[in-house]
């Protein structure tokens, strides 16, 4: 009996020991969450309700606006922030994006973000009416716009039906970000072969951190440095992947980007870390655990 199809359950204290990208047991992953929340139809998320206790109906001025004053405003902000500081990012994009917002895809890929898959819209794939032709739409439109094909995905809300892992690894999608169930890569099965489950994260997320569990201005500081305290003895035997998901309505507006600075300057300030994107993660722990993808498709 399987907890799931897909993962074979292991204790990540009965992993091998692997030894981490140039030697850097702390991988750092960089993700910006750019979305598209069309202002026609109901907000996927909102932090202001509806007045007068009425249910929230399009056209949602207010939240539209939150989430727009992060791509207008936020996301410059963090551009210029790592930027300034060299640092890589993964930009999990709706690939409307491109489309309603050029300006933003051309900063996103000037910037040399690597670009990943995230849905048409913000709309789950549970929710679309075709998820093989969103998914492959998606992927061409990023192709079309970043030059190469994506190479990860990562759904709208982590949303998946039983066939999204499946049909993603059949359009050549190597990486899923959508199984946040452990702090290093590991293979799952597809229909089509091994595809690798990478990390993400709930609780260096900053809409759980802010727009749910509605944390102080410096939590996400303070969550950086509380993980790492942690991660310092496990380090010593296994490498960790420390994924800071974010978006930037969120991260980005001014008194929360002060501390997400502070967390990076902190992170850099070590000798024992590398900032990779996805296909880096990726690339390194398929090398690392070159066994596995044939082990995963053996088992059970």
């Amino acid at each position: 009996m399987q907890s799931n199809p897909r993962i074979p359950f292991q204790l990540s204290s009965d992993r091998a020991p692997l030894v981490g990208p140039e030697g850097k047991p702390l991988i750092v992953h960089i993700v910006m969450n750019i979305e598209y929340w069309p202002i026609e139809r109901a907000m996927p998320r909102g932090i202001i309700p509806a007045p007068h206790g009425a249910t929230p109906a399009p056209p949602d001025v207010p939240n539209f606006s939150w989430v727009e004053y992060g791509l207008r405003c936020g996301m410059p902000r963090i551009l210029d922030m790592l930027a300034r500081k060299g640092l890589p990012c993964s930009a999990f994009l709706n690939a409307q994006v491109a489309d309603v917002y050029p300006a933003l895809m051309d900063a996103v890929t000037d910037a040399g973000w690597e670009l990943v898959g995230h849905g048409w819209f913000q709309q789950s794939l549970k929710q679309a009416e075709n998820e093989a032709e969103v998914i492959r739409r998606c992927l061409d439109r990023l192709e079309k716009a970043g030059g190469t094909r994506p190479r990860a995905w990562l759904g709208p809300g982590l949303g998946e039906t039983v066939d999204t892992p499946d049909i993603l690894k059949a359009e050549g999608v190597e990486f899923l970000h959508d199984w946040a169930l452990d702090d290093l890569p590991t293979w799952m099965k597809t229909k089509h072969g091994p595809l690798m489950a990478l990390p993400y994260t709930f609780e260096l997320n900053d809409v759980p951190v802010y727009a749910i569990q509605n944390g102080s201005t410096d939590e996400y500081l303070k969550r950086v440095e509380a993980t790492l305290a942690v991660f310092e003895r496990e380090l010593k035997s296994q490498p960790r992947v420390m994924t800071l998901a974010l978006h930037p309505h969120i991260i980005g507006v001014p008194h929360i980007a002060h501390h997400f600075e502070a967390a990076l300057d902190l992170l850099m300030a070590r000798d024992d870390t590398i900032f990779l994107t996805s296909s880096g993660i990726g690339d390194w722990y398929a090398r690392a655990d070159a066994k596995g993808a044939a082990r995963v498709m053996e088992q059970g």
